[in-house]
């Protein structure tokens, strides 16, 4: 396995930032702060198109560059041409960047500001680019202040769904009429944010995610407070499971999940916040615990990626302590290939998405590394 760190910003933080940054500054800080606003970016999401054999890739940024590419050809990240397109609110690709069935990428722009700015920031666009041409444009803001953390899209529908916050709710975006609406939020915000890194449609069209409990009476909301819902497009609401992921010790409680998954053979598959992976059953919520590649120590299992039948790849462990790991999926067997660092330097903080490309390259998304600007991770296997 070769690592290699591809840098779009190279820009270091030393420790005296982190306790300002993570403590006490604000969204006006962040953006008053000229070396942070412009030296500062997080990788947070990758979509590899065969057509140009490009990695586009979602940014977070306070200056609101948000949108590159690696040309793997050229060996070197491109400037697209789109910062034109921008507001200042206009934050991050999060988790919403996926090639639809026309060719076009497609994204949604998600927040990094607080609640005080929620009636003066516009909302989150649908956005739709054309690597043939470069052409790109926002097609709409499903609902106006509202921004998106997660996309996906039923092609036969022509629908986006998408992940809001705030508040934390569905949506949904008709991409022909360029109308959407709020489906139904997730969570009151009780114990926290709640809410997946993305979101996934099963076979039925159904598109899967969390929620989380209330429980007025308490002051927390207990260990089985985060269950899986899907919303239904047959019958247009949100389903409300009163199940979750089970724990993998058997306790009481639920996992919160991270990530969700379809790999085409019936299930739903998700990762848990304790880095594990789990498999749904999308009639009936059922899900089974399948392996925890880490334990011990903080782990994630953000996201993954299929490289065919019953493999997937995904980076488990976190705060520089990453490592690549191979699934198999359908026996719930696991293995780790090796540490993802440069061998004698850098060493990813943790990820946050994963794609491959066509020959078998991974690329993993670092994110909310403090200490330095996050990186594009290629692996070759």
């Amino acid at each position: 396995m070769k690592v290699r760190a591809l840098k779009l910003r190279d820009e270091s933080f030393g420790n005296e930032w982190a306790e300002a940054v993570e403590n006490r500054w604000v969204y006006d800080d962040f953006k008053r702060n000229e070396k942070w606003r412009r030296g500062w970016i997080s990788f947070d999401c990758a979509l590899w198109n065969p057509d140009d054999d490009r990695v586009y890739c979602g940014v977070t940024s306070f200056d609101s560059d948000i949108f590159t590419a690696y040309d793997r050809r050229a060996g070197r990240f491109v400037d697209l041409g789109v910062r034109h397109l921008w507001d200042s609110f206009d934050a991050k690709f999060h988790r919403a960047l996926l090639r639809g069935s026309d060719g076009a990428v497609y994204a949604a722009i998600a927040l990094l500001h607080c609640i005080d700015k929620f009636e003066e920031a516009p909302g989150g666009a649908v956005v739709r680019y054309e690597p043939a041409t470069g052409r790109i444009e926002k097609l709409g803001i499903p609902v106006p202040h509202v921004y998106i953390q997660s996309l996906v899209i039923d092609e036969k529908r022509r629908t986006a769904y998408g992940l809001g916050f705030h508040p934390q709710c569905l949506l949904a975006f008709d991409l022909e009429r360029r109308t959407g609406r709020m489906l139904g939020p997730i969570t009151s915000g009780a114990g926290g944010g709640i809410m997946s890194e993305n979101l996934a449609i099963d076979d039925d069209g159904c598109v899967w995610s969390c929620w989380g409990l209330t429980r007025a009476w308490a002051y927390e909301t207990g260990p089985d407070a985060v269950r899986l819902c899907k919303y239904d497009p047959r019958a247009d609401r949100i389903v409300f499971f009163q199940k979750g992921l089970p724990r993998p010790d058997g306790r009481h409680g639920f996992v919160e999940p991270e990530s969700f998954h379809n790999f085409g053979d019936g299930w739903i598959y998700a990762g848990g916040r304790d880095g594990a992976l789990y498999r749904i059953d999308p009639k009936t919520a059922d899900a089974e615990h399948l392996c925890t590649p880490v334990a011990g120590r903080p782990t994630r299992l953000a996201s993954l990626v299929r490289a065919g039948e019953g493999t997937a790849y995904g980076v488990v462990g976190r705060d520089g302590r990453c490592e690549l790991a191979r699934f198999d999926y359908r026996r719930g067997g696991f293995e780790i290939i090796g540490p993802v660092r440069e061998p004698g330097g850098a060493a990813m903080h943790q990820c946050h998405d994963i794609v491959m490309a066509g020959d078998g390259t991974i690329y993993a998304c670092e994110n909310d590394n403090v200490a330095r600007s996050g990186y594009l991770w290629e692996i070759s296997l």
